[in-house]
């Protein structure tokens, strides 16, 4: 009796395995991690890096010419509005956001929103470090949320992100932001700047990293100012002491030059010709309505996955805001080791790497959609969630 128990639990194993065969085809990059991200397809470190100023002075005519052709790349690829101020800045996306936070809070009350990792660390600067807890209300979801954004007053300062890195929630629009607003809107674009619609003209403040969306290196961010951001910094000077690489202005005026090619501290030339090798091939993808559309579609993919396997939904509650860069899944029925053992085998098999959640959010998968990974290598990668998923339950 026990012999034959045994022979038929071990073909209902057989079968369960059999069900979700390994696929026969891998996808060409494995790389999906969610920053740094995926170079363009295509990419070459001779091609992209050959015309790099090695060793040369960031502050002679090359130097600075390369910076200003960066950022007025960035101004015309992304479509950044007349009057509006673009610099590379020290600290990528988190010093760009520090700089910003650090320049023009404390001059109106502050309305801040966070609904994961980042954006919390925002909220906790705020509070801790620049101490403005009295003149700040914070709001706060918990993740696969958003927070009530309707709540946003249009006299007071308001801090968001885009697009939850850790949690796959983007904000599906701009429409909470009030147009005859009197405060400053601080927009963390870090992994929504050239994939999703950024309404620049509600934004005052936007910032982001090369390493995301457009496959750059890290270190460096790049800071976007509005006019009316500009007023703000030349016509208010915070209570607290201001670090070097946050400063502005100078004599109660913005520094022109930090937007013009000089920066405050010293770049990497390397990493600024690898920003300039991103920028050329977004502009032959069609611009940033082209990594729009290629981002999209590699959601498409999943959400296609998604509606066809039972055991897998987007942390996302609303469809509405369910992130094309940082897709987050939920995977029912697998713990915590189970779900370390899929990832492990992923990466054994060279399907993807880096797709494990954020350490502080909800276990499950994080996989990047940007427009740097092709649409054909996430097609390929469905197949192989489904057989890891059954590896790694049957085990």
């Amino acid at each position: 009796m026990l012999a034959r128990r045994q022979l038929v639990n071990l073909g209902r194993f057989q079968a369960f395995r059999s069900f979700s065969a390994m696929p026969a085809e891998l996808p060409a990059d494995s790389r999906f991690g969610s920053g740094p991200c995926k170079k363009r397809p295509g990419y070459d470190l001779k091609e992209a890096l050959g015309d790099a100023p090695l060793g040369r002075s960031h502050r002679s005519k090359l130097g600075k010419d390369k910076l200003k052709l960066a950022i007025e790349e960035t101004k015309r690829i992304l479509k950044v509005p007349e009057g509006y101020e673009v610099g590379i800045v020290p600290g990528s996306d988190t010093g760009a956001f520090e700089m910003a936070m650090w320049s023009v809070l404390g001059a109106k009350p502050i309305d801040a929103f966070h609904w994961e990792s980042f954006g919390k660390g925002w909220v906790s600067d705020i509070l801790t470090q620049l101490k403005l807890k009295d003149s700040a209300i914070i709001h706060e979801a918990d993740y696969g949320e958003l927070p009530d954004l309707s709540k946003a007053r249009k006299d007071a300062d308001v801090v968001f992100t885009w697009n939850g890195t850790t949690s796959g929630v983007a904000v599906p629009n701009g429409d909470f932001i009030a147009d005859d607003r009197t405060g400053l809107t601080l927009c963390d674009a870090t992994s929504a700047a050239f994939a999703m619609d950024l309404p620049f003209e509600k934004l005052d403040i936007t910032t982001y990293s090369w390493q995301k969306v457009l496959g750059g290196e890290g270190a460096h961010g790049v800071l976007i100012l509005s006019p009316r951001a500009i007023e703000r910094l030349e016509s208010y000077s915070p209570e607290w002491p201001m670090p070097k690489v946050f400063r502005l202005t100078k004599g109660g005026k913005l520094i022109k030059g930090i937007f013009q090619g000089a920066t405050i501290n010293t770049p990497s030339m390397l990493c600024v010709e690898d920003y300039l090798d991103a920028l050329k091939w977004a502009d032959s993808k069609g611009g940033v309505e082209g990594l729009v559309k290629i981002s999209q579609e590699n959601l498409s993919i999943v959400k296609e996955w998604v509606d066809s396997t039972p055991w897998a939904s987007f942390l996302a509650k609303d469809p509405a805001t369910v992130s094309c860069t940082s897709i987050c899944l939920s995977l029912d029925g697998l713990d915590g080791d189970q779900l370390k053992k899929m990832t492990s085998l992923l990466e054994e098999k060279n399907a993807a790497v880096d797709i494990g959640s954020y350490r502080d959010a909800p276990a499950g998968l994080r996989i990047w959609g940007g427009a740097t990974v092709e649409p054909s290598d996430m097609k390929k990668l469905m197949p192989w969630l489904t057989w890891a998923y059954s590896e790694a339950k049957a085990n």
